[in-house]
């Protein structure tokens, strides 16, 4: 299902805008902590994800390319195009994400796709190279290495104080393909066609024709499909795949149905590798009863492998999920009711089901809105609206939003700086920082969102000043989690200054923030009272250091921004 923009939360959003006072909000006491019941830890609340389509990202093993007879054979961007996870551990060694200030890795489902093609329709031949047509939830796919590359790549983020967090899913089973078989009845469903229309038309449903539905409302037990019994014969596991079952229903009493099987399989790349998260696909085409229970398991999945391992990485959190709902997010964007999601003829709520939050689909289209409204607004909804103590991703662009923002590339400055200053998570989508263009000429549908990142762009000049203003940007978000997790509180209008104050779980920040793209020469920068008088502060952004006096600071030469922290 694609992203229908919904002009109905531009309408409710502006609406709020037009009745809000412009004049800056003073700074209150008890504006700065804002604690909800059973809040979201405000590390994730606050977090900078990178995600990015790993067959798209970097080929660090040239000779997997070609995998179980794949061929360059698809429509154009449909074919896999050499990504891999040795090509990402390289990235990830080299410092890629830790310059950019990211605080996590998404990459997309690494599980084992079917092998063959489809023919999509008008967009044309198309191969698994995105991960999302699953053959086998237990493997790695072979054309993206093997599983001791994983533990290699999860390994090198760890190393480097990253997370990494793994696309799932459990709505579906691949394509049936000459190379790749259908499930059995008893585990998915082929009818009827999903339309929309009410929960059970959009959840009980076939996704896709090119899709097979998992059976996930049925607790009835099922045997294995045969083909994977045979595969795993061949591949000299069966006897460890099949004991591994026994173990994992003997301890938890769940029946042999379709959904606990996934929830084993998905659970057990959380205990074997020590993943701290997940980001769930096509959530809403799930019945939800299944996320709370995949979020329970995955917490006592971690907790083992953390205890197995407890030097890994320092300052842990708890296992974050956060799902892809479509025509959902902040502002009532489509079929929000608060933050709950509307089929027609019933709301659910993803928090009461695991999801720590969801991805806030709307935000492109909140773009069209004044900079200043548009941080306010969702302060109010992040703070003390329908979202409050709840995790949110924004976004300006990702694989299959047909209605990602800036497409061309061409507001690509300005763009980095509403993202990565926004109240919320952060979601940067490969190739954002370097302005990797998301019109490709000859491309159909969604593969023009897919293009393989390039590394030549990101060592030029172009790309080295814009990679350096993401840079930037990130690297003052990571230090502030206020940014993301704190109250916004509006300084001054000309130039726009604006400062988040977090006091929360023990986690105290703060920081000022002014827009002075077009500026030129010295600035005065309102601080109010952020920071106690004579506090030295340093602008982040140009390295100039300056002292608080009667609150304002003076900066001599402004970049596009002003990032104002205290000087330690």
């Amino acid at each position: 299902m694609r992203h229908v923009t919904a002009p109905r939360a531009l309408a409710i959003a502006m609406a709020g805008v037009a009745a809000a006072s412009f004049h800056p909000a003073a700074l209150l006491a008890q504006d700065e902590t804002s604690v909800q019941p059973e809040t979201v830890d405000p590390r994730w609340r606050a977090t900078t994800i990178y995600f990015l389509l790993t067959d798209r990202f970097a080929n660090g093993d040239p000779t997997n390319d070609r995998s179980v007879g794949r061929e360059p054979k698809g429509g154009p961007l449909r074919s896999f195009e050499g990504g891999d996870l040795k090509g990402l551990t390289q990235k990830i060694e080299q410092g890629w994400f830790n310059e950019l200030g990211v605080d996590a890795i998404w990459t997309t489902p690494v599980i084992e796709n079917v092998h063959g093609f489809v023919e999509e329709g008008e967009w044309g031949r198309t191969y698994a190279y995105h991960g999302y047509w699953p053959k086998d939830w237990t493997a790695v796919d072979p054309n993206l290495g093997t599983e001791a590359d994983f533990a290699a790549m999860v390994k090198a983020a760890h190393g480097k104080g990253l997370r990494v967090i793994v696309d799932v899913i459990a709505n579906h089973a691949g394509p049936v393909t000459p190379l790749d078989p259908q499930w059995p009845e008893t585990w998915v469903r082929r009818t009827p066609a999903c339309d929309y229309q009410s929960y059970a038309g959009t959840v009980d449903c076939e996704l896709s024709f090119t899709l097979q539905d998992m059976r996930t409302d049925s607790d009835a037990p099922v045997t294995l499909p045969g083909f994977l019994i045979a595969k795993w014969r061949k591949e000299g596991r069966l006897k460890r795949e099949l004991a591994e079952l026994d173990t994992f229903f003997a301890r938890t009493g769940y029946t042999r149905a379709p959904k606990y099987y996934l929830i084993k399989w998905l659970t057990d790349w959380v205990r074997d590798y020590g993943i701290d998260g997940f980001r769930v696909d096509t959530a809403k085409h799930v019945d939800p009863e299944l996320w709370g229970v995949l979020k329970k398991e995955s917490a006592i999945a971690l907790a083992e492998w953390r205890a197995r391992n407890p030097d890994r990485l320092a300052g842990d959190r708890p296992f974050y999920m956060v799902g892809e709902v479509f025509n959902h997010g902040l502002l009532a964007n489509g079929h929000s009711v608060g933050a709950a999601y509307d089929y027609g003829d019933r709301i659910v709520d993803f928090r009461d089901h695991g999801f720590d939050g969801t991805i806030n689909m709307g935000f492109p289209a909140h773009l069209a809105m004044p900079l200043p409204a548009l941080y306010r607004a969702f302060d109010a909804e992040l703070a003390t609206g329908a979202f409050a103590g709840r995790a949110t991703l924004n976004y300006l662009a990702s694989h299959d939003d047909m209605a990602s923002y800036d497409q061309p590339r061409a507001k690509h400055l300005e763009s980095a700086e509403a993202l990565l200053l926004a109240p919320g998570g952060a979601q940067i989508y490969y190739g954002d920082e370097i302005a990797r263009s998301l019109v490709i000429p000859g491309t159909r549908g969604d593969a023009t969102l897919r293009s393989v990142f390039d590394w030549r762009k990101a060592d030029t000049d172009d790309g080295r000043a814009m990679l350096q203003h993401w840079q930037k940007l990130g690297q003052f978000r990571k230090r502030h989690p206020a940014i993301g997790a704190g109250r916004h509180h509006e300084l001054a209008f000309k130039p726009y200054t604006l400062a988040r104050i977090l006091n929360e779980a023990e986690l105290t920040d703060r920081a000022v923030v002014a827009m002075t793209a077009g500026t030129t020469g010295p600035v005065t920068i309102r601080t109010g009272t952020v920071y106690p008088e004579g506090t030295l502060l340093r602008d982040s952004y140009s390295g100039e250091i300056a002292r608080v006096l009667a609150g304002v600071v003076h900066i001599a030469k402004p970049g596009r921004v002003v990032l104002l922290e205290a000087v330690e």
